[in-house]
């Protein structure tokens, strides 16, 4: 399996609905890949935060950042500069 292939499947994998062989592929190619096993990992440790529920304040200066970075493209796109 090529990483290409482990993307192309990765919602299958997480949803668990990989047929067994591909699954099993799908598992060697992350014990020999460590951008795709970052990967994977990266998910699943989105997914046990999001399954948590449990409410993650946002920094008020990344809060500002954000909002002064959403404000100004929305100005360059529909604003005209």
């Amino acid at each position: 399996m090529r990483c290409e292939e482990l993307l192309a499947a990765l919602g299958d994998y997480v949803d668990g609905q990989l047929d067994p062989a591909l699954r099993e592929a799908f598992e060697q190619h992350i014990r020999g890949c460590a951008i795709c096993e970052v990967v994977i990992d990266n998910i699943r440790n989105t997914i046990t935060l999001y399954s948590a529920g449990v409410p993650v304040e946002m920094p008020p200066e990344l809060h500002e950042h954000l909002s002064t970075l959403l404000r100004d493209r929305w100005r360059m796109k529909f604003a005209g500069g």
